[in-house]
């Protein structure tokens, strides 16, 4: 085979076959391909779209491109959460732990903050000792011990996807179904799950914005994974607001150790709810409970019991995590500048650009712009309102939380253009808008995608 006969076939509009799949997946992995050639049967791809039957190849044949998990040898169904990326979206620190109370295993592998959104890795590192970067073996180790465990990426997990998708991320081929889906279930597929719960946001804090791409993708998902031999489920959850109270680093491992605790806030209700709701689905996919809802029952029997925050704490210690901090965590908060953002008016909240708060909450110094770039453990902001909440002229909408006083300019001028107060409250949106299953999935597929 020869890449640029693949390139023309697939410029073409023409199907590849399994077997060429693999030729230029394996030489992504191995560097045998030049990134020139790959670049342009990702651009092709990109232009003319993927069928079914080539997604699930290049899923597959990514997800072979190197070493794969074997969750057997701990006699548990191994299931896990994968969200497409939020603002205060700290679901992954409940849901573990409560998924490993009810029995099951949940070996996930984790990302970090890129651009707007927040990284699960950077917020776990800003608990002192905590090590993400550990081998496969290690990770059973700690699955054996504690049933659950948040690591990153290892360099032999999934090569071929680190390649394509920094050729992606260059080459303006990301915003593709075909490719993200690929991306995404390569990575979680390699970790041998039985069972993946999907959190696919929707709104103005999500990389999709537009519904119908977002149902597009989530059952694009949810099919490559029964493909796979892999109990999957979807759902399409609102991200026109962060969710929760916080966003940043140790903040968010504050709100979810107070939640663990069974300390509950107005602001963070609805964190709560998807964590049990998405919980919920891994119990029943896990075969915990007889149904989503019975599921959802038993994650909050075990968030209330303080179950899960036993194991969380186990999880940390295991990795090497200072968990002495655990007893008092708001203490443990120490940014050196604070600001409130106050209204300029009262009225209601009635609209947030949830991609601009990200923004500036990256600006504060929780995030990074480019990977490699260091994150701060305390920058951030915490809300004080919600959606359709009353606000009077002169009160904190939010409070600004970094390093030194010469972070707030622009997270302030970006909070101004985001937090938007009106007359009249907003339409009051369901957090969960859809959910995608084995059962559904096909009236969703056939609302094919096309670039």
């Amino acid at each position: 085979m020869h890449a640029v006969d693949l390139i023309r076939k697939k410029r073409d509009g023409e199907e590849l076959t399994l077997a060429e799949i693999q030729f230029l997946v394996r030489g992504a992995a191995t560097e045998s391909i030049p990134e020139e050639q790959l670049a342009a049967w990702l651009m092709a791809a990109f232009l003319r779209g993927l069928s079914l039957a080539e997604v699930d190849a290049l899923t597959t044949s990514m997800r072979l491109s190197g070493v794969v998990f074997d969750p057997a040898p701990l006699r548990r169904f191994a299931v896990d959460k994968h969200s497409t990326g939020g603002v205060g979206d700290k679901t992954s620190f409940l849901i573990a732990p409560i998924a490993a109370a009810a029995g099951l295993v949940v070996p996930m592998i984790s990302g970090r903050a890129l651009g707007h959104t927040g990284g699960t890795l950077d917020k776990l590192e800003s608990i002192p000792g905590y090590r993400t970067h550990l081998s496969l073996a290690e990770m059973a180790e700690v699955l054996a011990k504690c049933g659950a465990s948040i690591v990153g990426q290892t360099n032999q997990l999934v090569p071929a996807d680190r390649v394509l998708y920094s050729l992606r991320d260059r080459t303006a081929t990301v915003e593709n179904p075909y490719l993200i889906c690929a991306s995404i279930m390569s990575k979680k597929l390699a970790a041998g799950l039985n069972g993946l719960v999907l959190d696919v946001k929707t709104g103005t804090g999500a990389f999709l914005r537009n519904k119908q791409d977002a149902l597009f993708l989530a059952a694009l998902m949810v099919e490559i994974g029964e493909r796979a031999g892999t109990r999957t489920a979807a759902l399409l959850t609102n991200m026109n607001q962060p969710l929760g109270r916080f966003a940043g680093n140790w903040i968010e491992i504050q709100e979810s150790l107070d939640l663990l605790a069974d300390k509950r806030h107005p602001l963070n209700e609805d964190l709560r709810e998807l964590s049990l709701v998405l919980a919920g689905w891994m119990i029943f996919l896990g075969g915990a409970s007889d149904s989503a809802e019975m599921g959802r029952d038993r994650a909050e029997q075990i968030l209330t019991s303080g179950e899960a925050l036993k194991i969380f704490t186990q999880m940390v210690e295991a990795q090497g995590g200072d968990t002495a901090i655990f007893d008092q965590p708001e203490k443990f908060h120490n940014p050196h500048a604070r600001m409130d953002f106050v209204a300029d008016r009262s009225g209601y909240l009635a609209h947030v650009d949830c991609t601009l708060v990200g923004w500036a909450v990256q600006r504060l110094g929780a995030g990074r712009e480019r990977a490699g770039e260091p994150v701060s453990a305390h920058a951030g902001l915490e809300m004080h309102v919600k959606l359709g909440d009353k606000v009077e002229a002169g009160k904190p909408l939010c409070t600004l939380f970094a390093d030194y006083d010469g972070r707030f300019a622009e997270p302030e001028i970006l909070l101004r253009l985001a937090l938007m107060v009106a007359d009249e409250p907003p339409p009051t949106e369901p957090l969960i808008q859809d959910t995608i299953t084995v059962e559904n999935k096909k009236q969703y597929l056939e609302n094919a995608y096309r670039p």
